[in-house]
């Protein structure tokens, strides 16, 4: 996936999904679930968010 997705490569609201079809992948914002404020798959890179919490490293790999 590319590397230009921003404060979501980082954030414990984010989830990474690849594309049915093959090719490039999108992510996916969980806190827009409860909150109409975010967008479910926000326009990338995403360089400022509310909702942005960073995950912990051990999660991240």
């Amino acid at each position: 996936m590319p590397p230009q997705a921003g404060l979501c490569e980082t954030c414990r609201h984010a989830q990474q999904l690849k594309h049915p079809r093959g090719g490039g992948g999108y992510w996916r914002c969980l806190l827009a679930e409860t909150d109409p404020r975010f967008e479910r798959y926000p326009r990338l890179p995403v360089i400022e968010c509310a909702g942005h919490e960073r995950e912990p490293k051990e999660k991240r790999g």
